[in-house]
């Protein structure tokens, strides 16, 4: 796992210079088989699968505190907006700690993402085309 070219792709996502399936599919040729966004350490973790790890911040300003109780609702509104309508990752951010996320783990090879709540509140959402019919 070459770390620059992880850490560009941290970049891409942070100032939305790259279309996301373009930078999952540059994690993935790095060797990514996962990432944590940690919204209350303001970092990302990417994971492969020999064991490596490299971090980057979250350097947005002014995101707001992670809501107390996990909204499912406002979450899947959120996810829906940035698959269809190409909402900015920041405004994702905002949007998701307000729903009560306080981080996620992305499974690239898995193609999906579990989100997690302060609560122990999980909610797990899978890449477009990729649930299987009996999940």
């Amino acid at each position: 796992m070459n770390s620059d070219k992880v850490l560009a792709s941290a970049q891409a996502t942070l100032e939305g210079s790259m279309p996301f399936p373009q930078i999952v599919g540059n994690l993935i040729a790095e060797g990514v088989e996962y990432y944590y966004v940690d919204y209350a350490a303001k970092s990302f973790t990417f994971y492969s699968a020999a064991g490596a790890a490299v971090h980057a911040p979250l350097s947005f300003e002014g995101l707001p505190l992670i809501a107390e109780n996990f909204d499912v609702v406002e979450l899947r509104a959120a996810i829906l907006d940035s698959q269809q309508n190409g909402q900015k990752f920041r405004l994702f951010c905002q949007r998701a700690m307000s729903a009560g996320v306080q981080g996620y783990f992305a499974f690239l090879r898995g193609q999906r993402v579990t989100y997690l709540g302060r609560q122990g509140d999980q909610h797990t959402e899978w890449f477009p085309g990729a649930r299987p019919s009996d999940a």
